[in-house]
């Protein structure tokens, strides 16, 4: 019986410091492969050399189209592409975003429950909202381990907790429990295969850049009366359960916390364009009214100083309602970024 020898790990906000950590525990011998997508920080030239002086023992690789995977060595998510996992080898996907992102954690973390199973080990870190649980989900269905990083640990909290909220999580624990575990994990049997859910298989094909359609996504998704941020098309909602998410004909996918942070951004920029529009509006009969008294013409000079006075309220409504949308401010020691 196989063990468990395939390693994905997700994060965001704050998860390099928890990787350096664990990888720099890893031992020479490590019978496993490493998977990594970080969606902020892998976008930085920087980070293959901070990945590669942490991981002292095992070397580091920025993901390549087709090559093969190798026990013992340490795979990176390049940007601009989905890091896919298929069979023995690496794929690149050139699929749509996946809240916002790409790569992202959630299409790493499906196509290895889908190529290797009970084989793999699920690890998420340190982010906001709650990309990666989703791929959690999909690696328990195929009979995978996973691990979240401890919240109180986490600089940003809101991944680690939204997985333990919506998924049955084997171990919650510190970066450096984590690494501690980890060996002894991979020495493991994996357990008996599962047959992969048809939908964890359609979502990674979509990753991969296969063709998606309404007709397509129809089996897993059904319609909704809301439009994707990205590209304006019908979305659907994902019907296998929490957390909620959606996706577009085209393949957009979002939670439903990014869907949501996403449309308070266009809310917030459609009324600072219309309050700078009746701001405009309110100068320019006031301007008006001005020329109307200079000619002599007080009606018409009256009737515009009303119009300014009108639109001078609109402009305070306009300008209370950008107040009270605006999030209440983090602490500067959080850490978000």
């Amino acid at each position: 019986m196989s063990h468990r020898d395939i390693i994905v790990i997700g994060g965001s906000s704050g998860a390099t410091t928890p990787i350096k950590t664990i990888l720099g525990s890893l031992p020479r011998d490590l019978p496993a492969a490493v998977f990594i997508v970080v969606h902020v920080p892998s976008r930085s030239l920087g980070f293959l050399a901070t990945i590669s002086a942490a991981a002292v023992h095992l070397p580091v690789h920025a993901a390549v189209d087709g090559l093969a995977i190798q026990s013992g060595h340490i795979y990176l998510g390049v940007p601009d592409h989905h890091l896919i996992l298929s069979e023995d080898r690496i794929r690149l996907g050139c699929g749509p975003r996946e809240n916002l992102a790409r790569p992202a954690i959630d299409p790493l973390f499906r196509s290895a429950a889908a190529a290797f199973g009970p084989r793999v080990i699920g690890i998420l870190l340190s982010g906001m909202l709650n990309d990666g649980v989703s791929g959690l989900q999909a690696i328990k269905r195929c009979g995978g381990v996973t691990l979240v990083q401890d919240p109180d640990e986490a600089i940003a909290d809101e991944m680690p907790r939204n997985a333990l909220s919506n998924t049955e999580v084997d171990f919650i624990l510190p970066a450096v429990r984590m690494a501690d575990v980890l060996p002894e994990l991979v020495r493991q049997p994996a357990g008996p295969p599962r047959p992969v859910p048809a939908d964890i298989t359609l979502e990674v094909e979509i990753a991969a850049g296969g063709r998606i359609d309404s007709e397509i996504l129809r089996p897993i998704a059904k319609p909704v009366a809301l439009s994707c941020p990205a590209c304006g098309g019908v979305l659907s909602e994902i019907v296998d359960g929490a957390p909620l998410r959606f996706r577009c004909q085209v393949g957009h996918a979002y939670s439903a916390e990014v869907l949501a942070k996403k449309q308070e951004d266009a809310v917030d920029e459609a009324l600072r364009v219309a309050l700078r529009i009746v701001e405009e509006r309110a100068e320019l009969v006031r301007r008006m009214a001005e020329d109307g008294r200079q000619a002599g013409r007080m009606a018409v000079s009256e009737m515009y100083e009303a119009r300014e006075a009108e639109y001078r309220r609109y402009a305070d409504t306009i300008r209370q309602a950008i107040l009270h949308s605006l999030p209440p401010s983090e602490p500067s020691d959080h850490g978000r970024g």
